[in-house]
């Protein structure tokens, strides 16, 4: 049997399901092929059941500190099969919704595992069978998978990725995070709130180091804190199992250590999933980061387009979004231009971490004359009336024109925070612009305004 529509999306994932909806929104006969679940990883196995359960972790954090705001609640205990099933019924609720919205949108949904046969032709295998598609159109979302090293011992018994993280029936004793990206510090965080004995290894200086400097080093801080154990510039060398323990053996800049531990989990990125679709057959140019495409997510196929993780660029799921309404626009006859000018990161560590734009270090190598701001919480009155004065506000502008080049948060709500940084880099903005703004008072985005007036030296309340 062969299904006609006017495209075609393989994964339904946040680019491939946003992709079906928009195109459907512009009038086209949609079908949509997923081999798992609707909403992918991020809703099914990564930025939703995280942030629930680091939600049950924050929770946790201001039970143990309600004493100081004048309330009893007796000693807290965690219950981690409760908070699984909190997780799980809010993942259930979220990928219910986007069936909801898809079915709604009339977008024809179909289960199994999709190939092409050519670029015109998909093959889908199901349950009942072989589905023949032919699209006018097609958009490959297929997501990424995490990824792996060649260390000796490090596949096996006790190894974990955040995947088999996030469904654990029980804390284990101790753990071994190998990667101090933001998928480590957020388990790192997790796990060490939750009292496992944590320590995190990370192979470059620093930790977060594809963020700005100040923001690794202040999570570097909260985390040591949290009593978790963080060794920046080593690297794992082997893993060992000895009497019911995995030893790690760590190779710091001159010394070698051993650590024990009941799990390890490897948080080492994540790498597109490119295999098994059939992209030779359809002609489909793909390089060792994933599937290339143009700035309207176009591959060296005319009527073939690529979004998301598998296309190897920002692995964000609001990118991947954005990514497949330029897809399907462009697919349908429309002129859309994907910009990554104004991208924003967060990390969902205690505090938060949020960056967009030019860290100080890019915007010094790409030759701006920097000026830089900076405000800490610390100083600002809602964030002491809370009692969060971690972290703060960063500014990188250039000196010469006034604009803004990127903003770097380490804070409380730094993830909401983030958006008039990128606002701000959207409409090119300049700081004195930020400095004209009235913002409320007493709020935490104030650290934002102050930290524009100090770029000048001007800041108020410092």
């Amino acid at each position: 049997m062969t299904l006609s529509c006017d495209v075609a999306v393989v994964g339904a994932g946040p680019g491939g399901y946003v992709a079906a909806l928009r195109a459907a929104q512009l009038g086209a006969k949609v079908l949509l092929v997923e081999k798992e679940d609707v909403g992918g990883v991020c809703l099914n196995h990564g930025c939703i059941p995280t942030k629930a359960l680091l939600r049950t972790a924050e929770i946790l954090t201001l039970s143990r500190q309600a004493p100081e705001f004048g309330v009893m609640v007796g000693k807290p205990q965690l219950d981690w099969a409760a908070a699984q099933k909190r997780k799980s019924m809010v993942v259930r609720r979220l990928t219910g919704g986007v069936k909801f919205l898809l079915k709604k949108a009339g977008v024809e949904s179909l289960q199994g595992t999709a190939r092409f046969a050519s670029p015109t032709v998909l093959e889908v295998t199901t349950e009942d069978g072989t589905e023949r598609i032919e699209a006018a159109s097609y958009v490959i979302a297929t997501g990424s998978r995490s990824a792996s090293l060649p260390i000796p011992g490090l596949e096996g018994p006790g190894v974990i990725t955040s995947r088999e993280a996030l469904t654990l029936e029980a804390l284990p004793n101790s753990m071994l995070i190998v990667g101090g990206g933001a998928i480590g510090v957020e388990f790192a965080t997790l796990f060490g709130i939750c009292g496992v004995q944590t320590t995190i290894v990370e192979l470059l200086p620093r930790l977060l180091p594809l963020l700005d400097s100040d923001l690794g080093a202040e999570v570097e801080q909260s985390l040591k804190k949290a009593k978790v154990n963080v060794q920046t510039a080593s690297s794992v060398s082997r893993v060992d199992r000895r009497d019911g323990l995995l030893a790690v053996t760590v190779l710091g800049d001159s010394h070698e250590t051993v650590l024990e531990a009941d799990t390890v989990l490897v948080a080492v990125g994540r790498r597109p999933n490119v295999e098994d679709v059939g992209l030779d057959l359809a002609g489909v140019r793909v390089e060792r980061t994933g599937i290339v495409t143009d700035d309207r997510m176009r591959t060296n196929v005319s009527n073939v387009y690529a979004v998301g993780d598998v296309t190897g660029g920002a692995l964000l799921a609001h990118v991947a979004m954005k990514e497949g309404i330029v897809a399907v626009e462009n697919a349908l006859g429309r002129s859309s231009v994907m910009d990554y000018t104004a991208v924003p990161a967060c990390v969902f560590t205690q505090p938060e971490v949020a960056s967009v734009g030019l860290s100080e270090e890019q915007a010094e190598q790409q030759g701006h004359d920097v000026r830089v701001g900076k405000f800490p919480f610390r100083a600002n009155g809602k964030a002491l009336a809370q009692g969060e004065t971690e972290g703060l506000v960063k500014i990188v502008a250039d000196g010469e024109y006034g604009q803004v080049l990127g903003v770097h948060i380490v804070g409380p709500h730094a993830s909401d925070l983030i958006q008039e940084g990128t606002l701000c880099l959207t409409l090119e903005s300049t700081w004195d612009e930020i400095q004209a703004t009235i913002h409320p008072h007493p709020t935490l985005s104030e650290a934002f305004a102050e930290a524009a007036l100090a770029i000048q030296g001007h800041a108020l309340h410092m």
